[in-house]
């Protein structure tokens, strides 16, 4: 079978929007799993030993099964409870929780990663325990692990094709239907592969930028 310039003109409209329609899907998805991750860090740190042995179950669980079987569960599943998520809503909350326990372990490290001098400055000045973390170890850690989260980004941004199994109309997506209904995979699964690496490589470049300007101020 050999290329068809003009067929891949008359779909590369539609692979763009399924292209729109992942990037849309990841950055959400990251959104909810930097602010998540968060969340899970702070609340494996609480004195509360009920809390801490719940957090590390659940995030342990989500990290140990399947994206897919995830987003299944999600879209297949909770609407047997009376819960029904459109795909898109489905996939984001899918990715954005699996990915919240990878990022939960990187701003674990950040925060082990402050010199324990500046917790000691901080109970010297007699700042409150939310002003310590905040205004303190926070900033820090934050910082020193921007490049880490970037590169999850991208991961989440290539994992984004198992959005297929429940509807998206994400890239992939668009491709294989394009592909089923003109009976033409080459072009579409072609251009898929190149519009991925496209983006991922520019999306390394800027992590790789933001890796060595954090390391310039440290």
């Amino acid at each position: 079978m050999e290329w068809d310039w003009h067929y891949t003109g008359d779909i590369l409209p539609d692979l763009l929007d399924g292209l729109r329609v992942t990037v849309t899907a990841t950055l959400l998805g990251y959104v909810i799993a930097v602010l998540l991750g968060l969340v899970w860090t702070l609340l494996r740190r609480t004195p509360s030993a009920v809390v801490n042995q719940t957090v590390r179950w659940v995030t342990e669980f989500v990290r140990s099964t399947p994206l897919l079987v995830q987003l299944f569960f999600l879209y297949y599943v909770l609407p047997t409870w009376g819960i029904t998520l459109g795909p898109l809503t489905a996939g984001v909350i899918g990715l954005g929780l699996h990915y919240s326990t990878y990022t939960a372990e990187v701003y674990r490290g950040g925060i082990d990663d402050v010199p324990r001098g500046q917790w000691e400055a901080a109970v010297a000045l007699n700042l409150p325990r939310s002003r310590t973390w905040l205004d303190v170890i926070l900033p820090q850690a934050i910082r020193r692990v921007v490049p880490t989260l970037g590169n999850y980004l991208i991961a989440m941004f290539k994992d984004s094709p198992l959005l297929l199994g429940i509807n998206v109309a994400e890239l992939l997506n668009t491709a294989y239907t394009t592909g089923t209904h003109t009976l033409r995979f080459l072009e579409p699964i072609t251009l898929v592969g190149v519009l991925f690496v496209l983006v991922s490589v520019v999306s390394s470049v800027l992590v790789r930028r933001l890796e060595r300007r954090s390391h310039a101020t440290d």
